[in-house]
């Protein structure tokens, strides 16, 4: 069986050492790209040393056009602005993409569902196998429980990631609207600061906290009166969205275009 030519957008942040580690690591892909912009200060270096492993031999670049004709499959877990390029790019070769980019506006959400036309595009806010499992019963418990429990969604991430709520707890609420057969936007409350009235019923709240180095915990919590349930997922290392986004790589090679979830790549659609 030949091997999946795998590269990786976003090589030398966090995410993309940790893909680099996943793929090399696995015997049925051959990692044959690692891709940076222009003025990361890494591009040259070899990315297995950027990981922490042992030398690839495939150094970090910014020549989109080589990158890309060397691949059969992207996973990107880059920005916004360059994710949106790099699957135009990778149109262009016809290769399957992994993407794990959060912070989308909706634009930019319609150009990748226009994109998925062609090519099969897996796009997930998060790819723990643990958080689209709890996504899935948070949808299950929003429809049996109904507004006579009030969602709040709390988050919490390291100092350093830049958008806010973070694309998994957006994914929880939609996931709470999907439950209730209702609209995110109409029912979304981000802050309450200023707020001096009573929670309306059927608000779906959210909360951030940013500091440290967490990787990333996320809690749904259903509160009615005289009890409350929670879904609570807690990331310890980044080893947990690197390992779920070599499963959708495998799952999505065998997929005709198409837009694609991890509920997909579960089976649990």
């Amino acid at each position: 069986m030949s091997l999946t030519n795998v590269g990786i957008c976003g090589a030398s942040g966090k995410m993309g050492k940790a893909l680099i580690r996943a793929v090399v690591n696995n015997n049925k892909f051959n990692l044959t790209g690692a891709l940076e912009h222009e003025a990361n200060a890494n591009v040259g270096k070899d990315s297995g040393v950027i990981a922490n492993i042992e030398p690839t031999n495939v150094n970090i670049t910014s020549d989109t056009d080589k990158f890309f004709a060397e691949c059969d499959a992207i996973i990107d877990f880059s920005f916004t602005e360059a994710s949106v390029e790099n699957i135009k790019a990778a149109m262009s070769h016809n290769c399957s993409y992994v993407l794990g980019t959060t912070g989308f506006n909706e634009e930019q959400v319609s150009q990748i569902k226009d994109f998925s036309k062609s090519i099969p595009i897996m796009h997930a806010a998060n790819m723990s196998v643990g958080v689209n499992v709890a996504l899935h019963y948070t949808e299950l418990l929003s429809k049996s429980l109904n507004e006579d429990y009030d969602v709040e969604i709390h988050e919490m991430h390291h100092r350093e990631k830049i958008d806010s709520p973070s694309g998994t707890a957006l994914a929880l609420g939609n996931a709470v609207a999907a439950g209730r057969n209702i609209d995110l936007s109409e029912k979304s409350i981000k802050s309450r600061w200023g707020i001096e009235q009573p929670r309306k019923r059927g608000d779906i709240g959210f909360s951030t906290q940013r500091g440290g180095d967490v990787i990333g915990d996320h809690i749904v919590t259903f509160a009615g009166n005289g009890e409350r349930l929670e879904i609570a997922h807690k990331a310890t290392n980044r080893d947990v969205f690197a390992n779920g986004a070599v499963r959708a790589v495998l799952w999505l090679k065998d997929q005709e275009p198409g837009y694609y979830n991890m509920k997909d790549v579960l089976g649990l659609n």
